[in-house]
């Protein structure tokens, strides 16, 4: 795969506007076409032209070239309004790093790092893009604009929440909360892409899909991008001896060893993930599993590619 910025080069998030520039470098224009109809046309290809339809979009400086007549075909581009949504509650900060890397990120920087590279690939295409974020209530929300100052603001806005973890600052997560107030104050309908690791209450999980669904009923496509350490937080694979687990929201702490433990817990783990995402499938929600530990341009390229040949 090609690379499109070297991952030694970005070792914090420093300027992270320069980042989104090159990450999005090379990727192909209109990897997120959607379903909604636009409001502009952009050429896609030339056809032969057929005797007795109308003149107007004959090319002709390709006749002056080739002595034939071809007409432009146009596709119809997609005015896309996108609304990224990102969970930074404390747990997202998991893996705890000092710094946040490009190449192996954790929870919050997957989050900020993809958000970014797809804000400018929603600029470059003339898009709108809006961001929200919360933990246990909605602290930033946006509209969904296309100006620079108005791109700026939202990559400043996702700078200040890609700092290392304050052990001080224990953010609990209310997914349920924040996904009704988006869904009420995003009125025009739009793609809606969240990033969260789910870890609420497992017993909230009817009300996450509640939520989900109002989102739904507005129109709204929504994306689900499920953050996770998967071999540490789904998998529990630590090394068999006493460990010191800390609740990143609440402060709890617990010491166990892992192996006495491991296999209910994946067994509860997968069972939640899996519910989610047959829940998604039943209400067309696209589910992505992305696991921070592989690192974040696979996993983005991956699904975008995928989204090109969806639509």
């Amino acid at each position: 795969m090609q690379e499109y910025i070297s991952q030694n080069e970005l070792k914090t998030i420093e300027n992270l506007e320069f980042f989104a520039a090159q990450v999005v470098e090379g990727f192909i224009t209109g990897l997120h076409k959607s379903p909604y109809h636009g409001f502009s046309v952009e050429f896609a290809e030339h056809r032969l032209y057929n005797r007795g339809e109308s003149t107007r979009h004959i090319d002709w400086k390709l006749f002056a070239r080739t002595d034939k007549l071809f007409v432009k075909r146009y596709e119809e581009e997609t005015n896309l309004r996108c609304q990224l949504v990102i969970d930074q509650s404390s747990s997202m900060h998991f893996p705890v790093q000092k710094n946040l890397s490009a190449e192996l990120p954790n929870k919050i920087g997957f989050s900020v790092l993809a958000s970014a590279a797809l804000m400018n690939l929603f600029k470059r295409q003339r898009d709108a893009v809006g961001l929200s974020i919360f933990s246990e209530e909605l602290q930033v929300h946006t509209a969904a604009k296309t100006s620079s100052s108005h791109h700026k603001r939202l990559l400043w806005e996702l700078e200040s929440i890609a700092k290392p973890f304050d052990v001080n600052a224990k953010k609990t997560t209310h997914v349920v909360k924040a996904l009704h107030e988006v869904a009420e104050r995003v009125h025009q309908r739009s793609l809606v892409i969240l990033f969260s690791d789910f870890l609420d209450n497992p017993e909230t999980s009817e009300d996450i899909f509640s939520a989900l669904q109002h989102l739904k009923y507005n129109k709204h496509e929504v994306i689900i991008f499920h953050v996770v350490d998967r071999s540490q937080e789904l998998d529990l694979d630590f090394e068999s001896r006493l460990h010191q687990f800390i609740d990143l929201e609440t402060g709890e702490e617990l010491k166990v060893n892992p192996a006495e433990l491991q296999d209910a817990y994946r067994e509860r783990m997968h069972a939640y993930e899996k519910d989610l995402k047959l829940r998604c499938g039943q209400y067309k929600i696209d589910f992505v599993p992305v696991d921070c530990s592989k690192g974040f341009e696979p996993v983005l390229l991956s699904y975008l590619l995928k989204r090109k040949k969806l639509y």
